[in-house]
């Protein structure tokens, strides 16, 4: 897994204009790229007779600790084969079959990275409103593990345990940067499908409004932060760090 489509391009790259022979090489990628990216470093690959299966996960740390992510896998139906075994009921218990064009692996992890922020956002709202009303975010909390999953469940525990904004210097979750670059993807497709996305506007507007606000240490769930100031509450709760000082 890389970082973003610049890293992935440059990896490819490399391997291709090296001396070493690629033919039969299966090369898998599990990141978030744009599927034009994705559809680029398939050529360059096949151009040397080797295979990209496109693998992109969803799911957090904690998920991938227990080997509960979910993976869209698309690419060569025979590499597809051999690399499955791999993943299945060992990294993830579930894989999605996005058939021979990995770009639409590519696009299901965009789309579905639609409803991530989206749902992030929403927890957020919620939190910050259960807050300010009296209601505490304890039980708001319950209620969105038991009524909505463990996936809102531990979006929620993002914000009440603070990390959100994690110690400057350690590592987020999830970036914030990361979570904007994925969420541009997703507009770029959209505005080529004529296709709007008003909910991940908000989103990506909160996002990258906190990221101005407390630098590049924040998970991508910091919205959060926003949006307790825009209730007039502090960006930080008291289980984040309170501030961008050491």
């Amino acid at each position: 897994m890389v970082s973003n489509d610049a890293v992935l391009q440059h990896l490819i790259t490399t391997a291709t204009e090296s001396e070493v022979s690629l033919r039969d090489k299966i090369f898998v990628d599990c990141s978030t790229v744009h599927p034009s990216t994705v559809g680029r470093t398939v050529a360059q690959l096949q151009a040397k007779e080797a295979s990209f299966l496109a693998a992109p996960v969803f799911g957090g740390n904690p998920i991938a600790v227990d080997g509960k992510l979910v993976f869209a896998l698309g690419g060569p139906r025979p590499a597809a084969q051999q690399v499955k075994p791999l993943i299945q009921d060992v990294m993830g218990r579930k894989v999605i079959d996005c058939g021979e064009d990995a770009t639409r692996a590519s696009l299901l992890k965009i789309a579905g990275n639609i409803v991530t922020v989206n749902m992030m956002e929403a927890v957020g709202e919620a939190q910050v409103f259960a807050e300010r009303t009296g209601l505490g975010t304890g039980p708001m909390e319950e209620l969105i593990g038991e009524a909505f999953g463990p996936v809102a469940g531990g979006y929620s525990k993002r914000l009440t345990t603070g990390a959100y904004a994690p110690p400057l210097g350690s590592r987020p979750g999830f970036g914030v940067s990361l979570a904007i670059k994925d969420a541009k993807h997703a507009f770029a497709m959209a505005e080529e499908s004529k296709v709007e996305l008003p909910g991940l506007q908000v989103a990506l507007d909160n996002m990258e409004a906190a990221r101005d606000y407390a630098g590049e240490c924040l998970d991508s769930s910091s919205m959060y932060g926003v949006l307790r100031q825009k209730a007039g509450l502090p960006f930080w709760n008291e289980k984040s760090r309170q501030g961008n000082s050491s």
